[in-house]
């Protein structure tokens, strides 16, 4: 009985769990009694359920958790009684209510409490089937004895697992954990990293454990100590440190970091605990955000400002076209206002760039092949960026169709095209392709103002010098050149970032130093046939006619331009200041109002409210909209309202009068 005792205690310290430590004890008992069928029911307080971790039996195998019921061992653990049962003592529990039947009947059953100083924590059974007379009360004392041991062993094996779980959870946790954990003690020596610390240093975690900051960032490490010190010295966290650190491969990585006092068990600072979590796709996010922002910032004061100078320079134009036809034919006087006329073109082209970059400028969007408008620009491009330049273009095969307007689609491409010559004062090579593009989440979310879809890819790269960081950051801004003064207005970029925006469409710039640069542009793709390009009239004279054409237009200025010219072209003009005056002098002009044309955007009533009114009364009239920026343009899409030819100002006498014709001569649908 000593020896089987002394086994017990010492199952305790040489096995690691509980279900090593059972059939040790097993095995002791085994030498005093009899005991081929054993097991241990352990009651788990929370659910009230017995679990049997040990059970040996010649005809059972070990029941799921249970109840405790009117068992055997349920009545020894209520009882806190060891019970040697034999038959005759089973049937007398029977009669008095007690126990019931429970697994296999056997002649005689052994079973003792198992507890530590503080509670029961379960029972230990021994029985056997063929002899009644297997156990006597000195085996009931025996395994009574030993049964304050085997409770004490269990609960120290169970709280072992219960930590060591514990402990194995948290390893997970630790490991598991996306951002890196680590602890350092005073002298800065690393004495616990998780993985995340080890991927990102290209160590393993047993390498790292040992090593200072100073042997594995040593060209950072001054910093972070000078954080650690003043954590260690204040005994203040510092939280949300946004620190650099670099790659085994060499590459820049951001990371937002915590650093916090590591105490022992008496409060003593011996070291900081560190977490630190990768931002860089973060924080290239936020750029990308604050880039938009201010790019859209810098697109609405351009957009009025052009939206403006658009209406002055109306009036330049228009007075100054009429000017040549007024004064004498004297070279002099010629020169001076065909001066003013190239100057005011000038002007319109730059007002044109600002509207672009903007987004408001006004597009006359059709359903275009991009490989269609690529082709016809092939002759053009190599001239353009000279012959020192290697010149591929590469069109995709089954090319959907997007929605654009293909003279703009041609500014970007110039605009590109020339960006990549500068590029390029050594020569190189010049590629340009289209591909067929479908964008999912994953892409989208590392482009977060992309929509998911289908769309056309157009790809302009160039072996040029490259742009550094701080470039690509202002690249797209308009007046932001690295050209030398007069070589650039800085529009060109901003003009084709505005077409694609405008377009409904993505723009993507990668570049390095000495590396060349790639612009990647998507536009949405669409399930429609490609329109067929009408032949423009070559003829140099003005189209005139006789009707009646209906003109408002809030700018006085622009109005007598305007005037002037549809009157030199033979038509009657009725002039209204707004759409309300506009109503007003269509009531009480009894004649045919032949055609409308009207800006979109003035006080009281706009242009497609005033259609919409027009349209009603007089359903056979034609409608054209004069407009300097996307007053037009936004409203394009709903269908609910009338539709018309677009005149973009400032417009020429030859615009004005072919657009007029162009009304008038075609069927439209209103």
């Amino acid at each position: 009985e000593r020896e089987a005792i002394i086994e017990i205690i010492h199952a305790v310290n040489v096995t690691s769990g509980l279900d090593e430590l059972l059939p040790l004890i097993h095995s002791a008992l085994k030498k005093v009694v009899s005991a081929d069928n054993c097991f241990v029911a352990l009651l788990d307080p929370a659910s009230g359920l017995f679990h049997f971790p040990f059970f040996v039996d010649r005809y059972d195998s070990a029941p799921a958790p249970q109840r405790m019921g009117r068992s055997c061992t349920a009545f020894v653990f209520r009882t806190g009684r060891p019970m040697l049962i034999t038959q005759k003592v089973f049937d007398r529990l029977v009669e008095e209510g007690e126990v019931e039947l429970v697994g296999t009947s056997s002649p005689t059953w052994l079973g003792v409490p198992l507890r530590t100083p503080r509670e029961t924590i379960g029972v230990m059974v021994l029985q056997h089937y063929e002899d009644g007379n297997a156990y006597s009360e000195r085996d009931l004392e025996f395994l009574t004895s030993v049964g304050g041991h085997i409770a004490v062993a269990i609960e120290r094996k169970v709280a072992d697992d219960t930590l060591r779980k514990q402990q194995q959870e948290q390893e997970v946790i630790f490991h598991s954990a996306p951002g890196m954990i680590f602890y350092k003690d005073k002298e800065n020596r690393i004495l616990r990293a998780n993985r995340a610390v080890a991927e990102s240093i290209g160590m393993s975690v047993k390498e790292i454990e040992g090593k200072s900051t100073f042997d594995l960032y040593p060209e950072d490490a001054a910093q972070y100590y000078r954080d650690d010190l003043e954590v260690i010295e204040t005994g203040q966290p510092k939280l949300g440190i946004i620190e650099p650190y670099r790659t085994p491969a060499g590459g820049m990585r951001w990371v937002r970091t915590d650093k916090i006092p590591y105490r022992d068990q008496d409060g003593n600072i011996i070291g900081i605990i560190v977490f630190a979590l990768d931002i860089t796709e973060q924080r290239a996010l936020e750029q990308q955000f604050r880039q938009a922002q201010k790019m859209e910032a810098v697109g609405r004061l351009a957009g009025g400002v052009a939206h403006d100078f658009n209406n002055l320079l109306m009036v330049i134009k228009g007075h100054s076209e009429l000017l040549l036809d007024a004064i004498p034919q004297e070279e002099r006087l010629i020169r001076k206002v065909e001066n003013i006329q190239k100057a005011a073109d000038r002007a319109a082209t730059l007002t044109r760039q600002l509207l672009a970059f903007s987004r408001m400028q006004v597009l006359e969007p059709k359903i275009v092949d991009l490989n269609t408008v690529i082709s016809d620009m092939s002759k053009l491009l190599p001239r353009l960026v000279g012959e020192d330049i290697e010149l591929q273009i590469v069109c995709g095969e089954k090319l959907g169709n997007i929605k654009a307007d293909p003279s703009e689609i041609e500014q970007v491409l110039v605009n590109l095209a020339v960006n990549a010559r500068d590029a390029m004062p050594n020569g190189g090579k010049l590629v340009i392709e289209t591909a067929n593009a479908e964008l999912d989440d994953s892409y989208s979310r590392k482009h977060p103002s992309m929509v998911p879809g289908s769309y056309v890819l157009l790809s302009v790269s160039d072996t040029g010098i490259g742009m550094d960081a701080e470039t690509q950051a202002h690249v797209f801004e308009p007046f932001f050149t690295t050209k030398e003064k007069g070589k650039g207005t800085g529009l060109g970029l901003a003009t084709v970032y505005g077409v694609v925006k405008q377009s409904g469409g993505y723009i993507w710039l990668y570049s390095e130093p000495e590396q060349g640069t790639t612009f990647k542009i998507y536009l949405p793709r669409v399930e429609k046939p490609a329109e067929v390009a009408r032949r423009k009239s070559s003829s140099k004279e003005l189209p005139r006619g006789t009707e009646t054409i209906l003109l408002v237009e809030d700018e006085m200025e622009v109005r007598e331009v305007a005037a002037e010219f549809l009157r030199e072209c033979g038509y009657t003009v009725l002039e209204a200041r707004d759409g309300i005056d506009a109503v007003k002098v269509a009531d009480q002009h009894a004649a045919e109002i032949h055609l409308l044309l009207t800006d979109m955007v003035m006080p009281g009533m706009g242009g497609r409210d005033l259609a919409s009114r027009l349209g009603s009364l007089r359903p056979g009239m034609k409608l054209i909209y004069m407009s300097g920026y996307t007053e037009y343009a936004r409203h394009t899409n709903d269908e609910s309202l009338p539709t018309g030819l677009h005149l973009a100002k400032p417009f020429t006498r030859s615009a004005l009068a072919k657009k007029i014709r162009e009304a008038l001569t075609e069927d439209r649908e209103t």
